[in-house]
C-alpha cells in the first residue's frame, strides 16, 4: 500500500467491479442476519427491524453508487456511512455487536479503495474503533468492548488485505487495457505505414517498367523516323529490332514486378552488367557518347542491385529525353570504406530543381530520391539551365529496407 501523499489513480473504480460488489454483498447480507436473529432471540423488535433493514439498504446503495457521486469527498462517504452504522447500532440494542464488528470491519476496507494510503487506512480505522467504543458504553455493553475488539482486529486485516489484493488486480487490468489500446494504435500506425510503403513501392515499380519501358521506345521510335527519313533503312530495321527487344525486356520487367509483389522473391543479378545493357542501349538509341567506368564484376547485394539499376536507367532516360545532351559519362565505384558511389553527368541543357519537384507527373527523380532513401544513402543534384547536370550518389553497401 502507498504510503506517499498521492492519491489513488483510479479512485472508486474498485468498489464498482463485480467481483468487488459480489463479496460485500454477501458481507452485508450475514451482518443484517446475525443482527436479526441476535436482536430477535433477546427481544424481537419488529419496527426496529424494518428500520435497521432501510438502513442497510441505505448502506449498500451508497457503496453501489459512490463513483457516480463526484461531489462527494471520501472523509463525507466514510463519515456518512459511520453515522448509517451508529444508527444501525442504536436501532438494534440486542444485535448491535455484529452490526458493529461486520459493518466498521467493511467501512475500513472500503476506506483502502477510496484512499490507498496506509495513514488514511489507519485513521478510519481509528475512527471506526471510537465510534464502536462509544456506542457499546453507550448501550451498556462496556463489559464486552474487549471481547468485540478482539474478534473485529483480525476480520479488519482479512478486509484490508483482501481490499489490497483487490486494488492490485484492478490497477493491473486498467494497465493491462491501456497497454491493449497503446498495442492497437501501434499495430494501425504500422499497417498504414506498410500500406503506404507499398503504395511507394507500387508506383516505383509502375514507373520503372511501363512508363520507363515506354519511353524508351518513344525514343527509339523516333530515331526509327529519323532514319527513314534520311534514307537509312537498314540502320532503321536494327533499331526497329532494338525497340522489339526493348519491349520484351519491359514486358518481362513488368512480369519481374509482379512475380515479386506476389513472392517477394528476385533474382540475384549482376550491377555491372545491368549496367552496361543499359548505357549500351542508350548509345544505339540515341547515337550520344556515353563513357561508362564500372568495375568488371560488381556483385553486391540484390537490393543493392536492382534500385542501382533502376536510378540509372531513370536517369540516362531523362537525359535522352530532356537534356540534349552531346557528352554523357556513367561512374561506379566501390570505395574502400564499404561505400559505393555512383555518378551520372550530362553536359546538356540542365534544369530548374524548383521547376521540375513543382511539376505533377514528373516522378522520376522523386522514384530515385524513394530509392536513395530506401538504401539509406545520400542523393546530391547539382544543375543548372545551359550547364548540364550531375548526379551523384553515395549508399552504403549491405545497407536499406528489405522487400
Amino acid at each position: 500500500m502507498k504510503k506517499g501523499n498521492q492519491e489513488s489513480k483510479i479512485p472508486y473504480e474498485w468498489d464498482q467491479l463485480p467481483e468487488a460488489r459480489t463479496p460485500v454483498f454477501i458481507w452485508i447480507i450475514l451482518t443484517h442476519i446475525a443482527t436479526i436473529t441476535l436482536q430477535t432471540v433477546s427481544e424481537p423488535l419488529l419496527l426496529n427491524s424494518l428500520i435497521f433493514t432501510v438502513l442497510i439498504i441505505i448502506h449498500f446503495l451508497l457503496y453501489s453508487f459512490i463513483g457516480k457521486v463526484k461531489w462527494m469527498k471520501p472523509w463525507i462517504y466514510i463519515v456518512i456511512q459511520g453515522g448509517i452504522i451508529l444508527l444501525c447500532g442504536f436501532t438494534m440494542p440486542h444485535g448491535f455487536p455484529a452490526t458493529f464488528v461486520g459493518l466498521y470491519t467493511l467501512l475500513i476496507g472500503q476506506s483502502v479503495g477510496l484512499y490507498y494510503r496506509a495513514s488514511k487506512v489507519f485513521m478510519v480505522s481509528i475512527f471506526s474503533i471510537l465510534s464502536m467504543s462509544f456506542m457499546t458504553v453507550l448501550l451498556e455493553q462496556s463489559h464486552a468492548l474487549f471481547t468485540y475488539l478482539i474478534i473485529m482486529i483480525p476480520m479488519t486485516v482479512s478486509v484490508v488485505g483482501y481490499s489490497v489484493m483487490l486494488f492490485r488486480q484492478v490497477y493491473a487490468k486498467r494497465e493491462l487495457e491501456a497497454s491493449l489500446r497503446e498495442l492497437e494504435m501501434a499495430h494501425e500506425e504500422v499497417e498504414q505505414l506498410t500500406i503506404a510503403n507499398e503504395r511507394q513501392r507500387m508506383a516505383r515499380d509502375l514507373h520503372d517498367t511501363l512508363a520507363q519501358g515506354l519511353a524508351g521506345l518513344i525514343m527509339q521510335l523516333e530515331a526509327i523516323n529519323a532514319h527513314l527519313n534520311s534514307g537509312n533503312i537498314k540502320r532503321g530495321q536494327e533499331v526497329v529490332h532494338q525497340a522489339m527487344g526493348r519491349v520484351r525486356e519491359a514486358l518481362a520487367d513488368a512480369r519481374s514486378a509482379i512475380d515479386d509483389l506476389r513472392s517477394h522473391g528476385s533474382e540475384k543479378r549482376n550491377l555491372t552488367e545491368s549496367i552496361c545493357d543499359e548505357v549500351n542501349r542508350f548509345r544505339e538509341a540515341t547515337g550520344v557518347p556515353c563513357e561508362l567506368q564500372i568495375p568488371s564484376i560488381l556483385s553486391l547485394p540484390t537490393l543493392l542491385t536492382e534500385h542501382c539499376h533502376h536510378i540509372v536507367s531513370e536517369s540516362l532516360i531523362n537525359i535522352a529525353r530532356h537534356a540534349r545532351a552531346e557528352c554523357v559519362s556513367v561512374k561506379v565505384e566501390k570505395g574502400a570504406d564499404n561505400i559505393l558511389y555512383l555518378e551520372i553527368r550530362d553536359d546538356g541543357t540542365g534544369f530548374m530543381q524548383e521547376e521540375i519537384n513543382n511539376k505533377t507527373g514528373h516522378y522520376g527523380l522523386l522514384g530515385m530520391r524513394e530509392r536513395v532513401r530506401i538504401l539509406k544513402g545520400e542523393l546530391i543534384i547539382q544543375s543548372q539551365p545551359q550547364k548540364g547536370t550531375v548526379i551523384k550518389i553515395e549508399i552504403p553497401i549491405g545497407t536499406g529496407e528489405l522487400r
